[in-house]
């Protein structure tokens, strides 16, 4: 009887459309911690991520063959490890466009009417008005990385009357996008936008995609969002942009280094918004990836491969 070891504390109902997807199967349900180390070398399949699965799944006696992520992003993953081991990766892709996107335009309505600034007057006690008071409508939102929560970021801006422009690898056309850029055309649309949203991922072509140069070409009353990456923002250049007026504001759910410093400049900053990465946080987020979870299951076991977010290695997402 193969075995799969599902992560992360599901409600039993979730449970219960786990094990009907695979009849036949041990399905076990736990948290890390509560789990034996040697279970893990038994698995065959795995949804979450524990440190035992690179101690005992990928070691000399593992059968892991397949491991679905709990987070869209991988990087933080032993990749090599998963590759050399001929492991299929799958992230949990999909399940974060509604909360990362409504995250995003928290901030962006939160600086359009000065509500950062109106929460801070409160703190004090000090009824304060703090004009010019703006409106997204009619705005330009640039969305680097024009992904599926690229996308529904894209949708929510065009029903407040926004322009979008997408920046994606390559410019191909793109839902609720106006226009579609390649990354080599990302100056283009730093210059035009009023909100740049960054929704890279971690990979050696992201680092530091965010510098100096960046900063300079965007609008000095233009505000800078970043739901992607922290590492893909040089940040001692972004607090500069921001000293120095070359940019109007930034919202950060993302920092590096991530914690943020206690004392860091940021955290002072009254024309900054930092939360603390909780942009893909959502209580429907274990329903979400039970769905994607059980549809992949459903192929894997079909045609022993699931059928949606296989991580390339190479490309590392």
């Amino acid at each position: 009887m193969p075995t799969m070891i599902c992560l992360h504390g599901f409600t039993p109902e979730q449970e219960e459309r786990v094990r009907d997807a695979a009849p036949g199967w041990n399905c076990i349900f736990g948290r890390p911690k509560e789990l034996e180390d040697s279970l893990f070398r038994e698995a065959e399949v795995i949804c979450g991520w524990s440190p035992a699965i690179e101690k005992e799944s990928l070691g000399e006696s593992g059968k892991l063959k397949w491991l679905q992520a709990w987070s869209a992003g991988v990087d933080k993953l032993p990749l090599g490890k998963l590759e050399q081991g001929g492991v299929i990766l799958t992230t949990a892709s999909g399940v974060h466009p509604v909360p990362m996107s409504e995250t995003a335009l928290a901030m962006m309505l939160a600086f359009s009417r000065g509500l950062h600034h109106s929460v801070r007057s409160q703190s004090r006690g000090k009824w304060e008005l703090r004009e010019p008071y703006g409106e997204l409508h009619g705005g330009t939102l640039a969305i680097i990385g024009a992904g599926e929560i690229g996308m529904e970021l894209g949708r929510l801006g065009k029903a407040l009357g926004m322009r979008t422009i997408g920046v994606r690898r390559t410019a191909k056309e793109t839902p609720h996008m106006d226009e579609t850029l390649a990354m080599e055309q990302l100056h283009e649309a730093l210059g035009r936008a009023d909100y740049v949203v960054n929704v890279l991922p971690n990979t050696p072509d992201t680092e530091r995609a965010f510098g100096r140069e960046q900063f300079a070409l965007m609008k000095s009353s233009a505000v800078f969002i970043n739901i992607g990456r922290g590492i893909s923002v040089d940040t001692e250049a972004l607090v500069e942009a921001l000293e120095s007026g070359a940019i109007g504001g930034a919202g950060l759910d993302v920092t590096a280094p991530e914690p943020l410093p206690e004392g860091h400049a940021l955290w002072s900053m009254e024309q900054v918004i930092i939360t603390p990465h909780m942009g893909g946080s959502s209580e429907r987020y274990k329903e979400r990836v039970t769905d994607l979870f059980v549809q992949n299951l459903k192929s894997y076991l079909d045609t022993g491969r699931p059928s949606r977010n296989i991580v390339d290695y190479e490309l590392g997402y």
